[in-house]
Parts: structure tokens; sequence; C-alpha cells
């Protein structure tokens, strides 16, 4: 079990290195963006979990039951990367994706031996979740690795953001 982690761990840590780092301040994020970085944060969270705890059919239990939800908050990623890196948004998108695999994949190797007792309890609150609306909230309350550090776009930052443009015209 541990070996594979760490292989992974390893693996994900090569790849990342080679990928240029995400920005430490990110654009503004649509609520909506942001309920999708969470879902993303889960998914990722419960993928490590399965691999390094042998609990792949969870998982895939997990992926069938909220698969509109999943694919809903994908479009959503891809619709922020692309509204804030334009072309340059689906490698944003594959950076993003592939260092938090890396952060939690780590956070899983410090754990150590706890990290499946920990964590495999998780699989029966997702699923005890009412609709996938439930995702989002249940993401955060569980503190999960997130590699970016992302604000909520207010009134202000739509404000800055129209009147930057129309100077730039």
């Amino acid at each position: 079990m541990r070996p594979f982690v760490s292989a992974f761990a390893a693996t994900t840590f090569l790849a990342c290195t080679a990928l240029a780092p995400l920005a430490s301040a990110e654009p503004c994020a649509h609520p909506s963006e942001i309920r999708a970085f969470e879902v993303a944060s889960l998914k990722s969270e419960l993928m490590v979990v399965a691999i390094a705890c042998q609990a792949q059919d969870r998982y895939n239990d997990f992926v069938m039951r909220f698969r509109h939800d999943l694919l809903s908050g994908e479009r959503a990623l891809h619709d922020y990367f692309a509204r804030v890196a334009g072309r340059g948004g689906q490698k944003r998108h594959d950076d993003y994706i592939t260092n938090l695999a890396n952060a939690q994949s780590e956070d899983g190797v410090q754990q150590g031996t706890l990290f499946c007792q920990q964590h495999l309890g998780m699989f029966n609150e997702v699923m005890a979740l009412g609709t996938g609306n439930d995702l989002p909230a249940y993401a955060l309350s569980k503190s999960l690795v997130q590699p970016i550090a992302l604000s909520e776009c207010t009134e202000t930052t739509k404000t800055r953001k129209k009147l930057h443009t129309a100077s730039e015209k």
C-alpha cells in the first residue's frame, strides 16, 4: 500500500516540477467556480484514498452516483481557466489537476499508516449526502488540500475589471 502511494507521489512530483507553478494569487472566481474547485479537491482526495487504500470500487461508486455534478464541475473549471488564461487555459487546468493530485498524495504520504484509517470513512459520508449540490459544502467541511488561493469576485473586482478593460481600448 505505502510503496504505491510513494511511487504515485514521486511520479506526480516529477511531473509537477516540469510544469510551471500556478500563480500564488489567482484572479477572482465566481461562486460557481469556487464550488467547482471544492468538488475537484474532494474528487481528487477520494481518488488518492481509493488508490492508497485499495478502495477503487468505492471511488467508482462515487463517480457513478455524482457523474453529472462532477462533469458540471469540470466544465466550470474549464470555463474558469479559459477566462483567466485564454488560449493557455487548458494547460493551466491540467497543471492545476496535476498539482492538486500531487499535493493531496504528498499529504497522504505524510500521514503514513493512519491515512486509510482516517479517510476511508469519507466514502460512507459522501454516499450519504442527499444530492450533488451537497458536495461543495461537504468538501469545505473537510479542509482539503487546495494548491491555489482563490478569492470570490465581488462588485468591486467586476467594476475594476470593466474600468481596466475600457481604459485599454
